[in-house]
């Protein structure tokens, strides 16, 4: 019979002091897995939040041309989350994008 050994216990790790990667805001934990390059360079950093926002922009339009949507509150929650999710990215990505454009201004 094999025996199972659990996990060690989780340990936060401490962020390094200028790291290239920024977590996303919408990570779901204490230990993200998603981030940002923030030395990517611009047009692929505005690709990448423009993509996020169109596609949650493509959704909502298409919701309100629509008569009437009736469900229950715990359904709309969650097409809330779903919707908030890729434009949270999406502004983060935009906020990188920012502070480099703004940065070069001051070069």
């Amino acid at each position: 019979m094999t025996t199972i050994t659990p996990d060690p216990p989780y340990e936060k790790p401490a962020p390094p002091p200028k790291s290239r990667f920024m977590a996303l805001t919408s990570n779901c934990d204490d230990m993200p897995t998603l981030f940002v390059d923030t030395l990517a360079p611009l047009d692929v950093l505005y690709d990448a939040a423009s993509f996020r926002i169109r596609a949650v922009t493509q959704v909502m339009e298409n919701l309100s041309m629509r008569g009437s949507v009736e469900c229950q509150s715990f359904i709309l929650s969650d097409f809330a989350l779903l919707c908030a999710i890729p434009l949270r990215d999406g502004c983060d990505v935009l906020d990188v994008l920012g502070r480099r454009l703004k940065a070069r201004r001051s070069e």
